[in-house]
Parts: structure tokens; sequence; C-alpha cells
């Protein structure tokens, strides 16, 4: 696959690579890819479109300290990311690369959105008292009494309903000036207050960004225009996070930024609200304008998404154009994508457009995620393969329905390859199968190949269990089951993995045809 770097004529500061819907995991699983290959030349951070004070937390593991890898995931990231199995690995892949690396070359991990929702924020009650805490200061009892009931805060009715927000009334104005006071004596205090200052930044900030927020619920305007100006506000505020995480690494090296498309586009966000187009600047228009050619866009583009039901694009527009290109993802320069029809907008995916393409330095077109079915129908289009799926009709334990059983011949003696979506309590939960849209492909390998891939041989796995992740994405690993008869697997292959995906089902398939042949024969002798 052609990488970024192949693309890009200079070195931005902000490389902004996006994906044109949330959900579908082989845009994450190919950012993990990137942001590694990205660090080999001198990129030190990322950013992702969540809570950036949440992401303090996240950041705390990805350096190296005592924090839970659940914890980290649960409280690190919000919008529910941290759920997302390609997250699990982005956390996990960046640690590892920071072991042993001095801090100056360590990757840092930064959200960037507001700690809001489009529907709805909270009170800053909770990032004023982080702050005071660090400056030892007790103004706990002004807070509290000022913040007072935090329903009345985290109404959702309030904004569409302004005369339902506080966020003009004269406890939230008195917020903001406390606030204010705040980052004030935060930089009286700098000087004597360097270890934690910026993540106590980071808190005050967040609270001064959620009163704006509220600030502009409270605006006496029209659903479609209050909706634009919220819109509007959350990006402000996002472009502010992105220039401040720029002032922090700028000494470092560039920082990759992970967004939706919308938050990342250099021309304004566009949504339609009944028979009204609303329009608004985004992040990337604002942080855009003002770095210009420190500011790189790559728009993400998808093709087909089983785990959305999103189906193949009309052959006529961008990305059925971008499909006849193969079936991996590559990175295109937008100069090269000639015009075409927009495609038909989905509330879950929002489709390229020529201002799109004008405004984008490359796009990341992916033709297909990758689901079980996906791979399922790819196995079975090998030569004389049978798929069996488990279920009540051929007596199978209830806890392997759905499991897919892969054969050379109508012996079925042995699968040469399985795609299991369910753990087996007491014998094999490592790989964590039994997170919402997770599957593993399992592999036979064969006591060759396996020892050439994994550098032992399968009956000396158990020496070198412990130093496999088997919940990873998008690596091979010993299977923790069946490793001692040459079997390996890989969880979730991501699209960008289908080439080393299909070279090893060649040597699984053309192990089981040789078995095949060879107990054909034997039978033949035996008749004979």
């Amino acid at each position: 696959m052609t990488t970024l770097l192949d693309l890009l004529a200079g070195s931005p500061d902000l490389l902004a690579l996006g994906e044109p819907t949330h959900g579908e995991s082989g845009f994450l699983q190919v950012r993990n890819d990137t942001l590694l290959t990205l660090a080999d030349h001198g990129y030190r951070s990322v950013a992702l479109e969540s809570d950036r004070a949440a992401g303090l937390l996240a950041d705390e593991f990805v350096q190296g300290a005592a924090v839970p890898l659940d914890r980290a995931l649960a409280e690190g990231f919000s919008h529910d990311f941290g759920s997302a199995p390609a997250n699990r690995d982005l956390l996990l892949r960046m640690r590892e690369w920071n072991a042993g690396r001095p801090a100056d070359q360590r990757l840092r991990f930064h959200g960037f959105d507001a700690p809001l929702e489009i529907e709805g924020a909270p009170s800053p009650r909770r990032h004023l008292t982080r702050v005071c805490d660090f400056l030892d200061l007790d103004w706990s009892a002004e807070i509290d009494e000022l913040v007072g009931d935090e329903a009345r805060w985290s109404d959702s009715a309030a904004v569409w309903e302004p005369g339902r927000s506080v966020g003009r009334s004269a406890d939230a104005q008195r917020l903001r000036v406390l606030a204010d006071d705040l980052l004030t004596e935060l930089y009286l205090q700098a000087h004597r207050r360097s270890a934690g200052w910026q993540a106590a930044h980071v808190h005050a900030t967040s609270a001064v960004a959620l009163l704006r927020y509220h600030a502009a619920a409270a605006a006496p305007l029209d659903n479609q225009d209050r909706f634009a100006r919220l819109a509007g506000v959350r990006d402000a505020l996002m472009a502010e996070n992105l220039l401040a995480i720029r002032a922090v690494e700028a000494h470092r090296g560039p920082t990759l930024v992970f967004a939706h498309n919308t938050h990342l586009q250099r021309h304004p966000s566009t949504m339609t609200m009944g028979t009204t187009t609303v329009s608004w600047a985004g992040a990337g228009a604002i942080v855009g304008a003002l770095l210009g050619e420190r500011y790189a866009v790559v728009a993400g583009s998808l093709g087909v998404s089983p785990a959305l039901g999103i189906g193949a694009p009309a052959p006529s527009t961008y990305e059925g154009r971008l499909q006849r290109k193969g079936d991996l993802p590559g990175y295109v320069p937008a100069a090269d994508i000639a015009p075409a029809e927009r495609r038909t907008h989905d509330y879950r995916y929002f489709p390229l457009d020529q201002a799109t393409i004008d405004n984008a330095d490359a796009v990341l077109h992916i033709p297909s995620g990758v689901d079980a079915t996906v791979l399922a129908d790819r196995i079975a289009a090998l030569p004389d393969v049978e798929q069996v799926v488990a279920g009540a009709d051929n007596g199978s334990p209830e806890g392997a329905w759905g499991d897919r059983f892969f054969y050379v011949g109508a012996d079925r003696r042995q699968p040469f390859a399985t795609i299991v979506e369910h753990d087996v309590p007491g014998f094999d939960e490592a790989g964590q199968l039994d997170r919402p849209g997770v599957f593993r492909l399992n592999l036979d390998l064969g006591r060759a190949e396996f020892a050439k891939v994994f550098g032992f041989a399968p009956k000396a796995f158990e020496e070198h269990r412990d130093a496999f992740d088997f919940a990873r994405l998008d690596t091979l690993t010993p299977h923790p089951g069946y490793a001692l008869y040459g079997f390996a697997s890989i969880v979730m292959p991501g699209p960008q993995l289908l080439p080393e995906v299909d070279r090893l089902l060649a040597v699984a398939h053309g192990r089981a045809v040789d078995r095949h042949e060879r107990a054909t024969r034997r039978a033949a002798d035996e008749r004979s």
C-alpha cells in the first residue's frame, strides 16, 4: 500500500487522516499501522476525536504508568470509542513503542474534542475541582453552590429549547469568571508548579469550553441556526485544542490527527435539516486557514461496510471508481481523482464529493471492511472447499453456533481453517472473542510453516505463550489452544492485511488438499 509519506510534497505539522463514518474498524486498523510507520519518520503524537481531558489518562497508560488497560479504555476515551478493539491495540502498540525510549522520542496520545456531545454537555464542576486541587485552592463551596444540581446542566432538551439552558444564567456567568480566574492563577504559579501544569491547564480550558458551549445553547435561535451554531462552537473548541496540542508537540515532531472527515476537511461542513442545508466552519477549516501548508488532509473513503450494512457504491460515483483500483486499501493523490457522481447520502456515511476532493491532499479508500462473512466468502472461493456453519441442525453446542469450519473433501476430518466468534469458557478465552464484532481466523499451518513464522516448533509453544497478546488485532499468533498442532490465529484481520491472509490461507489450503489426495489414494488402494 502506498504510504502517506509517498504522497506528501512537504512535512506538515498536522497530518489529518479522516474517516467518512464511525464504526468501520478498517479505518482504525489502517490508522494504527500508519501511525507506527510515521513514527519511524519522526511523528511523535496522535490526536483523536475524543475528549482531551479524558485523553490524559490514556496517555498515562501509553507512557508506561501503572494504569490498568481496562481503565484507560473506559475512562481515557469519550463517545464510547474505548470499546473499539482497534483503540485497545492503539494504546498497547504506542506503549510498546515507548518502552525504553527517552521522553522526547516517545509517542504521546491526545484527545482533541471538547468534553461534550452536540446533544448536551455536563457541568464544569469536575474540571474546576481538578484545577483547584492542583493549585491547593479550596473553592469547592462556591463551585458547588454555582453548579447546583447536575441535572440542569445535562438536560439534553436544553439544546433545542434555549429557555431550559443554564448557559446564560447568573450562575453560569459567575462560573465563567471563576474559570478565567483559575487560568490566570495557573500561569501565576507555573514557575513553581511545572510538574502536572499541562494537565491542569487542559482541565481549566475544558471547563471554559463547557461554559462556552452552554452559553451557545442558551442563544435564542431557531433549530436550524442553533444546530449550525452549536456544531460550529464544538468545532471551534476542537480547533483550539489542536493548536494547543501543536504548541506542546512542536519541538518533538509532527502530529497525526484522526477524526471524522467533517471535522478535518478544509472546506465548510454542511448538513441537511428538513429542506434547509446548514453550514459551519469545521476544525479543519479553522486550523487549515491558520496553518496553511503546515496542515495536510487525507479524506477517508469507503466502498462496502458489512459491519454497518453499507452496500457497494454505484460504479459512476467517486467511491465506485475508486473500487476499480483493487480490493486493498490505498492512498490516492486527490489531484488524480476525476469528477464523478456523488453517492447517495446515508446517515451512516458521508460520501465523497467534489468539494472534498478539491480541498484534500489525498484520499484513503478502503474497498471493503472485513467481517467474518467477507472472510468466509474469501476462503470458500478456494478450490474444493466445503464450509460448515455450526448450528442446532448439525448438533453443534450452542456456544459455537455461527462459527465456521472449512474443509477440503467430503469426509470433513480436519478443518484447515475456522472462523470463530465466541470464547470457550475455561479453554479458549485469551482472544476476548466475546467483544462485539470480534472474530478470529484460525489456520492449520503445519509444523514447518509454524516454525518458519514464529521461530520455534509447535511443541515449544508453552515456553513462549507469555510473549503473545492473543486479543490483539491484525497480528499472527499461535493458536492459544491448538498451537501444539501447528495452528495459528489472527483476530479481526483488517483490509490492509488481506495479502498476508491469502498467503497463509494458501499454505493451509495446500496442506488440506495434500491430505485429501493422500486419503483418496489410500481409499482407492484399499478398494483395489
